[in-house]
């Protein structure tokens, strides 16, 4: 292997378990300042939480919402360039021709934004006696999947409840992906039960790396985040792990380790093609 290829088969990610406020002015100034020191740190690609630009609940979708392009991905796209890095903009509630919807926003190096990508799967779930959510009471759902290619790798976009749906990651890794990031704000009753488990069972059936972003734990808020963002590799393993408060997690993320894996246990050329098959009824954004 060249050194170059040595080189560009390993890269650093960042995830930012970012502290939200009310103060929306407050939380992209957070952001901002925390991509920076990510990037002092080595980070190539950036990775920030779910609704990080205002409180998770759909009382304040409407009232944090912001058409893109807007006061929140201005600053996205400053921080990508001032940093030089691949920058996953966690998601706001963007509002677009009367409709509400939970999306993330992708920039380049160069401040371009290169995907927006809208949840596609609302969080509407009634646990008897612990917790009630509908987000499909003020959000609409995204209709395609969204990947983007760096010079490292390509990588597949999911927001939060969506990597409860296996299918997802199974159609990113079939169309190249090598790591699938997903900004989210897990509960207090699903996040200890789920979180970690979800992550690695999308890691592992895909071979693929998976990194999750929460925002950091707020026992005042009315929605409570579980916080423990994550990067688990593709053997399942769980290479950084957040606790509950804000934090900068690092890893490195190994392409020839994941090659390895494959070619150890080779589940792609095993798949029974004939017998069963996940497929894309629309294409998504590259």
């Amino acid at each position: 292997m060249s050194t170059l290829a040595k080189v560009m088969s390993k890269f650093r990610l960042a995830v930012v378990q970012l502290q939200v406020s009310g103060v929306k002015a407050e939380n992209l100034s957070r952001a901002r300042r925390m991509v920076k020191e990510a990037a002092g740190e080595g980070s190539e690609v950036v990775l920030l939480p779910e609704c990080f630009n205002s409180p998770y609940g759909t009382n304040f979708f409407s009232k944090y919402a912001e058409k893109i392009p807007g006061e929140s991905t201005q600053v996205l796209a400053e921080a990508a360039k001032e940093n030089k890095v691949y920058l996953v903009g966690g998601s706001i509630p963007e509002e677009d021709s009367g409709k509400l919807y939970n999306s993330c926003m992708v920039f380049n190096p160069d401040g371009e934004m290169i995907v927006k990508y809208r949840k596609i799967h609302l969080f509407d779930i009634d646990v008897p006696g612990k917790i009630r959510f509908q987000e499909s009471e003020t959000l609409s759902p995204g209709n395609s999947l969204s990947m983007f290619d760096t010079p490292f790798c390509k990588v597949g976009v999911g927001i939060c409840y969506d990597m409860r749906f296996a299918e997802l990651a199974q159609l990113y890794s079939r169309k190249g992906c090598q790591l699938l990031v997903y900004p989210g704000a897990f509960n207090m009753t699903t996040g200890p039960a789920h979180w970690e488990l979800l992550q690695r069972g999308r890691a592992l059936d895909n071979q693929v790396y998976v990194a999750t972003a929460s925002p950091a734990r707020n026992e005042k808020a009315s929605y409570v985040a579980w916080g423990h963002s994550s990067v688990v590799n593709p053997w399942g393993e769980v290479v950084s792990k957040a606790g509950p408060e804000e934090v900068i997690i690092y890893a490195d993320i190994d392409l020839q380790f994941l090659s390895n894996i494959r070619q150890q246990i080779p589940i792609t050329s095993q798949r029974r093609d004939d017998l069963y098959t996940v497929t894309s009824v629309q294409e998504g954004s590259a």
